[in-house]
């Protein structure tokens, strides 16, 4: 009988997952050189994702870190922390809420803009989305130097929540983005440390 290895796309019933490691997911994240630009290397994770192991097994592991402090808002930073966030949220009794770039919300916004390599960057959140009684996990898919997800955290306090908590699923090692959350007062986890040239 013919088997799906664990780190490729399976094809089982979505009943019978595979139990993975940390490590396997892991090496299920692709690195794609010189993307966007020359010299960056990409950390992808749709090769995680389009693996059904895999993509139950960082569910998972968000929801368990997550399921017992009280959040009642995921939000997700656009765009690939879209991808997981609304599943957490399901998983763990919450709702979820968008930040988004200008332009993509309908209803009255409130806004944080912040500095980036060439320019600056801009991220918008409903007014309504969030307030003082809310407990917030913040999720995204990398971090790196930090500058969107402290802008996220800036962005999220002026709605007046209770608490804040941060997820990545990768965290780039050697860059400053852990340091400055730190600095924002930020509880932050990472499901991976990668480096940035691995």
């Amino acid at each position: 009988m013919q088997t799906t290895s664990i780190v490729s796309r399976g094809t089982q019933n979505t009943k019978n997952y595979k139990h993975m490691t940390a490590e396997e997911v892991k090496a299920l994240i692709r690195n794609v050189p010189d993307f966007p630009i020359k010299g960056i290397q990409f950390k992808d994770i749709t090769t995680a994702l389009d693996n059904p192991e895999g993509l139950k097994w960082m569910r998972d592991e968000i929801v368990k870190r997550y399921k017992d402090l009280g959040i009642t808002q995921v939000v997700g930073i656009e765009s690939r922390g879209f991808i997981l966030a609304p599943a957490v949220a399901m998983e763990i009794g919450a709702g979820f809420v968008p930040i988004r770039k200008p332009g993509k919300l309908p209803a009255e916004t409130v806004e944080v803009s912040y500095a980036k390599e060439y320019g600056t960057d801009v991220i918008q959140i409903h007014k309504d989305a969030l307030n003082e009684k809310d407990v917030v996990l913040l999720h995204d898919d990398i971090l790196a130097t930090g500058g969107s997800m402290a802008a996220a955290i800036d962005l999220v306090r002026k709605l007046g929540v209770k608490k804040i908590y941060v997820n990545c699923l990768i965290e780039l090692e050697g860059l400053p983005g852990r340091k400055i959350l730190a600095e924002k007062g930020a509880e932050v986890d990472c499901l991976f440390g990668i480096e940035v040239d691995e």
